[in-house]
C-alpha cells in the first residue's frame, strides 16, 4: 500500500468524507491510502484493551464492537492496548489459566483473520451474538454498532509496539 502525506481539505485540514460520514481513504492522522497493495512485510494491526485482546486472541472472543464501519479484510494482528478494561463484567470472562496472559499490554500479542463486518442496529440483534463479543447488552448504544468477525485466531509471543486508534500499520510485522 502507498502512503502520503494527507491533502489539507478546505473543511480546515479534514479528510473528504462519505454521504455518512465516514472518512475515504484515511485510516491514521496525516496519512492517505492511495493503492489497496500493502507494503511487503507490513501488516495491520487493530488495538484492543486487556482482557479483550486476550480473549480474540485465544478465540474466546470472535467478534469485536466498534462505533465505525471498515471494509478491511484479511490477517490482522492483534494489539493489547497500554490502558485495560478497568469494568470488572470485562475480567468475569477471563479463565484463571489465561488472567497473568490477559495482564500483559502495550504489545501485539496475536493475529487472527478479518473475515466481515456486521451491522447491529438493534439492541435484538446485538443480543443474538453476545456469545460471539462478550459485551453485556447495556453497552448498546445506537442507531449502529459494527461487529469486526474474526476467525483462525493465534497467540503470538508478546512483542512491545505502540498502538493506535483504529488500524495501524506494523511495518516490520511478523511473518
Amino acid at each position: 500500500m502507498k502512503i502520503r502525506p494527507a491533502e489539507n481539505h478546505s473543511s480546515g485540514g479534514k479528510p473528504p468524507q462519505t454521504a455518512r460520514g465516514f472518512s475515504r481513504g484515511v485510516f491514521a492522522p496525516g496519512l492517505k491510502v492511495v493503492g489497496r497493495r500493502r507494503k511487503m512485510g507490513g501488516m495491520f494491526a487493530l488495538s484492543l484493551k486487556q482482557p479483550w485482546a486476550t480473549l480474540l486472541a485465544r478465540g474466546r472472543k470472535t467478534v469485536e464492537v466498534r462505533r465505525w464501519p471498515t471494509a478491511r479484510r484479511g490477517r490482522v494482528l492483534i494489539h493489547a492496548a497500554r490502558v485495560p478494561d478497568a469494568r470488572p463484567e470485562a475480567w468475569r470472562h477471563v479463565s484463571p489459566e489465561l488472567l497473568a496472559e490477559a495482564r500483559v499490554v502495550g504489545g501485539i500479542i496475536g493475529v487472527a483473520d478479518l473475515t466481515a463486518c456486521v451491522a447491529y442496529r438493534t439492541r435484538d440483534a446485538f443480543a443474538l451474538d453476545q456469545e460471539r463479543h462478550l459485551n453485556d447488552l447495556s453497552w448498546y448504544e445506537g442507531p449502529v454498532l459494527y461487529g469486526f468477525t474474526f476467525a483462525n485466531a493465534e497467540v503470538l509471543p508478546f512483542r512491545r509496539y505502540a498502538g493506535w486508534m483504529r488500524f495501524f500499520e506494523v511495518k516490520d510485522a511478523p511473518a
